[in-house]
């Protein structure tokens, strides 16, 4: 695997970008028939949408449009599954699923183990690390349930979900929030995707709203430091890089160990394909510049 195969989850329709459905649906299709398709991964959306999705993908062919489902609580995956197989273009790859905090985190894994027909424990260590195909993603809460859910997670073959963003300059956690988040994700081996306000390679202050955004290399480097042992300092010195070319000479020089980086972090979602493949390739790190991953 190269560090960048598969990172990019489509995730046009949900803000700040906002694409209407029926454009984003095109959009995809577009981005996985282009030079870059192999940086794309599935086609985020909220099990909420998967009846207009329906309409949208209905003239593809069977099992050929692949969705990151997007599910408010784990009680409810059973039913947005339900919908999704009767939707004959769609294959769900991934399930992403919040954790609101009215489900206790003692009940999180239960639950889950109960949507997918399981014993108690979707145990890593002797059941496949998804359920027919699907990986299941369960978002991290910014509070003091974090840590609890961390542990609760890192016993089975379920994988976390950061929020790293969002519309409100609130929504971005700090350097040192997000360290402490990385950092205990590693040392426990629980892997994750990180997801909002990722679409930029680079640490940087946006033009339009003020916010200060994370660069999804950034975060690459960060993970690989973790990995390493390094002290959170250093981990989140990382996160607060802004000098491109220094960021994407480390990340270059993670190439021989792209499996080991990438098992740990997954993915990013990303309102933008465009925007990253075009940053990678203008950082050097694309064959070309829309073409496959240097590394």
């Amino acid at each position: 695997m190269g560090l960048f195969d598969g990172f990019l989850d489509d995730a046009a329709v949900f803000p700040p970008g906002s694409l209407p459905l029926a454009e984003a649906v095109v959009a995809h299709l577009s981005h996985r028939s282009a030079a870059h398709a192999g940086l794309v991964g599935p086609f985020v959306v909220a099990s909420s949408a998967l009846g207009a999705l329906a309409g949208e993908v209905s003239e593809l062919p069977a099992g050929s449009f692949e969705v990151a489902l997007t599910v408010p609580k784990p009680g409810a995956i059973g039913v947005a599954l339900a919908v999704a197989e009767r939707i004959p273009a769609v294959v769900v790859r991934a399930v992403e699923v919040a954790a609101p905090a009215d489900v206790p985190v003692a009940a999180v894994v239960p639950t889950l183990d109960a949507a997918f027909g399981l014993g108690s424990g979707l145990d890593a260590a002797n059941d496949p690390p998804h359920h027919d195909g699907i990986e299941v993603f369960v978002e991290l809460p910014r509070d003091e349930r974090r840590g609890e859910l961390v542990a609760a997670l890192s016993h089975t073959a379920y994988l976390a979900k950061l929020r790293s963003g969002g519309v409100r300059a609130d929504l971005y956690p700090g350097e040192d929030e997000l360290t402490s988040a990385i950092v205990a994700l590693t040392r426990v081996g629980l892997p994750f995707k990180a997801t909002a306000g990722l679409h930029h390679a680079v640490r940087n202050t946006d033009t339009a709203t003020g916010f200060e955004q994370h660069g999804f290399l950034n975060v690459m480097a960060a993970v690989a430091a973790a990995l390493d042992g390094s002290h959170a300092e250093q981990v989140a010195a990382l996160l607060a890089e802004r000098d491109g070319r220094v960021l994407a000479g480390r990340v270059a020089r993670l190439a021989d160990r792209a499996g080991e980086v990438r098992a740990l972090f997954r993915s990013i979602g990303t309102c933008s394909i465009d925007e990253p493949v075009t940053e990678l390739a203008d950082l050097g790190l694309l064959t070309t510049r829309q073409g496959a991953a240097v590394a």
